[in-house]
């Protein structure tokens, strides 16, 4: 079974874990019908109207979720099948703890943009967030057979084997990379303090 396979079943068993345990815990959300969104007719999808909406949200996000929240949702009306909206959608999902939510709309940037790492990795985080640490790592793995080198997701991966304790030998290079390359002055310290 491949990473993809993997965490398509992991991120399967969240989702219906979440769904059957209880929908009221504020990290589920139950949708109506076959899913939250409206879709345009084929022949009617607006793709660069979806990618506009996407990028002013984008803009918006840190500071101005809600609305960010609205321009997505219309971006995903124009162009249901437009993977970055649905990528953004989740981190906001995730950003305020709904696992459930973030983690179907990773599901669909995943489907949507099979050679991107960043919904896998983002179904990771929430994995890692729901206590699944080793489903987490088969995430950040997929994330890098899509994207060989894709820091962020080296940067999760290399975290997570020293949280669950299952370094290897490509641990210690990683943490002399995150070190040296890591994206945030934050990671390069934690790489250094772990080389120590």
């Amino acid at each position: 079974m491949n990473h993809s396979d993997r965490i398509l079943r992991n991120a399967a068993a969240l989702l219906l874990t979440c769904a059957v345990l209880s929908p009221t815990l504020s990290g589920c959300r139950a949708h109506g019908g076959s899913g939250p969104y409206t879709a345009a007719e084929p022949e009617r999808r607006d793709t660069s109207e979806a990618q506009r909406l996407n990028r002013e949200a984008a803009d918006l996000m840190a500071s101005e979720p809600e609305r960010a929240e609205a321009l997505l949702r219309q971006a995903l009306e124009a162009d249901l099948f437009f993977g970055p909206a649905h990528n953004n959608l989740g981190v906001l999902f995730l950003g305020r703890g709904e696992l459930y939510a973030a983690a179907s709309e990773f599901e669909w940037a995943r489907k949507l943009m099979p050679g991107h790492p960043d919904p896998r990795l983002n179904l990771g985080l929430v994995l890692e967030r729901s206590g699944r640490y080793a489903d987490a790592m088969e995430a950040y793995h997929a994330a890098l057979d899509a994207r060989p080198g894709h820091l962020d997701s080296l940067q999760a991966l290399t975290r997570a084997q020293i949280r669950l304790g299952e370094e290897t030998g490509s641990t210690d290079d990683a943490l002399h990379q995150i070190a040296l390359e890591g994206t945030t002055a934050e990671w390069r310290e934690w790489a250094r303090q772990r080389l120590q």
